[in-house]
């Protein structure tokens, strides 16, 4: 019997886009979207703040030096984390599994910054029980370290949760962690995965 509900954040909840980011981020520092790509993505520095190795001032020391300009925080931390947009068709499926009394725990790769400004600005995040998020927990998915976090935040048997997330390699890591594990694709798929997992929906 399923007890506990374990959702990704990006492209579940919320979607999001690393482009605009760049784009916004390049604005500021005189770089072109794919520039900032390179300097932020593809060299590790954003997995680096995902992972709370940095914190937010550190990540943007890091960023000045880069760029060789130095740049206001708040202006940083708005054009890297204005990204997000409300995924609303799943605002009635947690608040059903919300009502029918089930756990819902988020698990997440994210920043500090990008938690918080999704906490602010949807009320999405107010129905979870509790968060599972890389910059607290200081690893990343699909590394085991996250996952051994959140079978601690389900209270309950790995076997009694469901467990979602757009990324196939975080859900075959999750099916190796013992839970019931399936990849999101859209609200009406998830709720057709949970009812398949044995809950009335």
């Amino acid at each position: 019997m399923i007890r506990t509900c374990l959702f990704d954040l990006g492209n579940v909840l919320v979607h999001f886009s690393h482009d605009r980011m760049c784009t916004q981020i390049g604005e500021l520092c005189g770089r072109s979207g794919p520039e900032i790509r390179t300097l932020l993505i593809e060299s590790g520095l954003q997995w680096d703040f995902e992972r709370g190795r940095l914190s937010e001032h550190q990540f943007r020391e890091r960023l000045e030096t880069l760029v060789d300009r130095r740049l206001v925080h708040a202006e940083l931390i708005a054009a890297g984390s204005d990204i997000f947009t409300l995924n609303e068709p799943m605002l009635p499926l947690l608040t059903g599994l919300r009502t029918q009394g089930y756990r819902l725990v988020l698990l997440s790769n994210t920043s500090i910054a990008h938690f918080e400004f999704v906490s602010r600005n949807y009320r999405v995040l107010e129905l979870f029980d509790q968060f599972v998020l890389s910059f607290r927990v200081g690893a990343r998915k699909p590394d085991p370290v996250i996952y051994q976090a959140a079978l601690q935040a389900i209270d309950c048997e790995p076997h009694e949760c469901f467990y979602t997330d757009d990324i196939a390699e975080y859900i075959v890591a999750g099916r190796g962690h013992g839970l019931h594990a399936e990849v999101f694709t859209d609200a009406g798929t998830c709720l057709d995965h949970l009812r398949s997992h044995g809950l009335s929906m």
